[in-house]
């Protein structure tokens, strides 16, 4: 007989009230992929939306810039907000390169996330790979006590084993769990929320939920804004399942908002007006 913890996701996606966030998105992102525009224009809708995700991810790590002002802008160079901007545009453009390579290795991914995040910002030797003993961590928006490097270490470990030994639970929950391992981890020196929203959408991709990503839950995110995101983490960290519970719901809402999103601009496509 196999252990009842033998799939801790599967126990997650079981909790009081989750099967209704669960059903929610599903019925969100049904709606979104039945819309007409999908049948001719669905590589418009996923550009738009992985352009409007990014600025939302960036927004929510403190570049906050009007859509038509990251559309528009092509400096990203720079220090401050445009380097916040262009390393949620490399990631989101990146993302779908590296499916087949999740499945395989969810580390690789994410430390060549981080790679393409950090964009050469930091020293060489810190980029692309967990940090070490004594490294400090930047991402001054998250106040949650920093776990150590071998607690980091151990628990990503796990997490990808987790992922590679398969799971029953529903995509939003391992997309919830995966993200807010991530921010509770912090495990690279820089653009941890960044890393860990692209890493969301990646699983939401690769189940099968959203295939053609074009569900942008960083919108979703967003919009809820930072201090519910903050919140809702702050549930995730405490383990309890009421605090789980919170975070995933959160998650599924951010989901569906994305939708909204993107269904919007269906809509505006079928006016002609975009």
């Amino acid at each position: 007989m196999s252990s009842p913890t033998a799939d801790p996701l599967a126990a997650l996606g079981a909790l009081p009230g989750v099967a209704d966030s669960v059903e929610a998105v599903r019925a969100a992102v049904d709606r979104v992929y039945g819309h007409r525009v999908m049948r001719r224009r669905s590589n418009e809708i996923t550009s738009e939306a992985a352009l409007r995700g990014a600025r939302a991810s960036a927004a929510l790590a403190g570049a906050d810039w009007a859509l038509e002002e990251v559309r528009r802008r092509t400096d990203f160079g720079a220090e401050g907000e445009p380097r916040t901007v262009g390393a949620a545009l490399r990631l989101t453009a990146e993302a779908g390169q590296l499916l087949s390579i999740w499945r395989q290795s969810p580390l690789r991914v994410l430390a060549r996330l981080h790679l393409v995040a950090a964009g050469g910002v930091q020293p060489d030797e810190t980029v692309g790979r967990p940090r070490l003993a004594g490294e400090a961590v930047e991402e001054p928006l998250i106040g949650l006590e920093l776990p150590d490097a071998a607690e980091v270490a151990g628990r990503l470990d796990g997490l990808a084993r987790l992922l590679l030994t398969g799971t029953s639970a529903p995509a939003l929950v391992t997309a919830a769990v995966v993200h807010g391992e991530l921010l509770a981890l912090r495990p690279f020196a820089s653009f941890n929320q960044l890393v860990a929203r692209t890493a969301e959408r990646i699983v939401l991709v690769d189940s099968g939920l959203d295939p053609k990503s074009i569900c942008p839950a960083e919108v979703g995110h967003c919009e809820l804004g930072r201090d519910a995101y903050l919140a809702a983490l702050d549930g995730y960290v405490s383990g309890t399942p009421e605090g789980v519970v919170a975070w995933i719901a959160h998650c599924g809402k951010a989901v569906e908002l994305g939708v909204r999103e993107s269904t919007a601009v269906c809509e505006a496509l079928q006016r002609g007006a975009a």
